[in-house]
């Protein structure tokens, strides 16, 4: 499940002719400028971070507010990048059976059943789902979220006079999710990356 930089090449990540505003389901992954560890350190498989790691949790958990249309779905802030899962649905006043916000986890079998259950709603959505309305596409929502979060750390950066220099890799990898397995693969990477850290490609 891990991305190679080899094969997602920036010209090619992204899927020729897909509309990028039409509501699903999208697994996100964005990068610090030369792997540069922003975020905080891997401790016993657990993520802990540091004052930019909280700022970009923060700014995730608040995107919801400022795009009414997408939800939050797993989420895992790792020392030199961060994977996420975002829901764009067509009416921002109803919400797909199941959903939550998710930051990952450790899972065990309770966990197993209420993400198939998750999974499922989402993607039976997903099935049946038109031209997101408001016309807000994932490259709106990943340059908004990348934006706040380096003006943030740069502004906490000036505070204690120090530089900040590029802090995000240039674009972003993105799948678009078809399927409940598709999902569930991609949930079980993200949720088990800390406790992987060391074998990641990122690392």
């Amino acid at each position: 499940m891990s991305y190679n930089p080899e094969i997602h090449h920036r010209r090619s990540i992204r899927l020729k002719g897909y509309d990028y505003s039409q509501a699903g389901l999208y697994y996100i992954t964005i990068c610090c400028e030369g792997k540069l560890w922003r975020f905080g350190n891997i401790e016993n498989g657990e993520m802990i971070l540091n004052d930019f790691g909280h700022i970009a949790q923060e700014e995730w958990e608040k995107l919801s507010e400022r795009y009414p249309n997408v939800m939050l779905d797993v989420f895992q802030i790792m020392p030199n990048h961060i994977h996420f899962v975002l829901v764009i649905t067509n009416d921002a006043s109803v919400m797909p059976v199941g959903a939550t916000l998710a930051v990952a986890h450790d899972d065990d079998n309770e966990n197993d059943a209420i993400t198939n259950n998750r999974a499922t709603a989402r993607v039976a959505r997903t099935a049946t789902a038109v031209r997101n309305s408001n016309g807000v596409t994932v490259g709106n929502i990943v340059g908004a979220y990348k934006s706040l979060v380096a003006n943030r750390c740069l502004e906490l950066c000036e505070q204690q006079h120090d530089g900040l220099g590029k802090f995000w890799q240039r674009n972003y990898y993105e799948t678009i999710i078809r399927n409940q397995k598709s999902y569930q693969n991609i949930y079980d990477y993200i949720v088990t990356n800390p406790m992987n850290w060391k074998t990641d490609d990122y690392f």
